[in-house]
């Protein structure tokens, strides 16, 4: 497994462009499923269909939800459909496996009124001017385009320049689209340059760190919204990067912006994942009728 588990993952990054956190979530679902059968003495390249439902059945008893089983059965079936097109095994164990049905979950989403007090907050937040800027442009920048968070830390400076109008936007599997910006954003992006110039800071990254990837990390953003809600006093456990995504949509909705048009900025492939949004709103609805 130390061996085909790698292969797998090379093979459907360069075939299908998959993301570092794909391949990441991949290698921790495959390492998990793999420990299982070691604990079991069963070789996991010859386990057959009862043996991996009782690895998903042993998911299902220590608390997973649906879409985590439903998770790792994906990365099983296509780790398996890999190793029967390259001839390792002779037949594929999880084919006829159905996933569980997946519980929609409507997603957390700010009031209007919560997400100003948060934008305001990040215009004060910091230990000097230049990262005052830094959170006051990463804020404005999330909440105007709708980015997903490694999306938004690893934008380079280059798309930024130039006062444009619109950027463009690497997303999933190496796919791009244009985002509108926020005449707010733009000026917070102008103010963070000017600050950059200052501090004589040059990166390939608008949001440049001195850490092993370049730029600004995942956790170190997260962390960093945490602490603004708290100085904004809102709940800080309710309050994510991409729950900021989703007051992105969600307000737009709301405001009378086309559910194709929400599905393009926020770089859905499907239309049912933007229709998530609509739920939200009937949810409002019905609260207001009670």
């Amino acid at each position: 497994m130390d061996h085909y588990i790698p292969l797998f993952l090379e093979t459907i990054h360069a075939e299908r462009n998959a993301s570092l956190n794909t391949l990441q979530a991949y290698r921790r679902d495959l390492e998990s499923c793999a420990r299982y059968f070691n604990s079991k003495k069963i070789d996991f390249l010859s386990c057959d269909r009862t043996a991996l439902e009782r690895y998903l059945s042993q998911l299902t008893n220590q608390g997973f939800s649906n879409s985590t089983i439903a998770r790792h059965l994906s990365a099983i079936k296509q780790f398996f459909a890999f190793l029967y097109e390259e001839g390792i095994v002779e037949k594929n164990p999880s084919m006829q496996i159905r996933a569980p049905k997946k519980q929609r979950q409507l997603p957390k989403v700010m009031s209007e009124e919560d997400t100003d007090r948060l934008l305001n907050t990040a215009q004060e937040f910091g230990r000097n001017r230049l990262e005052i800027t830094r959170n006051n442009c990463l804020l404005q920048l999330l909440y105007a385009t709708g980015m997903r968070v490694s999306e938004l830390v690893s934008l380079p400076k280059a798309s930024v320049l130039g006062h444009p109008n619109m950027i463009l936007i690497k997303g999933k599997g190496g796919k791009e689209r244009m985002v509108p910006l926020s005449d707010p954003s733009k000026d917070a992006i102008q103010d963070y340059l000017e600050e950059l110039e200052v501090a004589k800071i040059d990166s390939v990254f608008l949001f440049a760190s001195t850490g092993k990837e370049g730029h600004l990390t995942r956790i170190a953003f997260f962390n960093l919204i945490k602490r603004l809600a708290a100085k904004a006093n809102i709940d800080p456990s309710k309050v994510s990067p991409h729950v900021l995504r989703h007051a992105f949509a969600t307000h737009l909705l709301a405001n009378g912006a086309d559910l194709r048009v929400i599905q393009t900025l926020l770089g859905h492939s499907d239309i049912s994942t933007t229709e998530i949004y609509t739920h939200v709103l009937d949810e409002r609805l019905k609260e207001l009728v009670e």
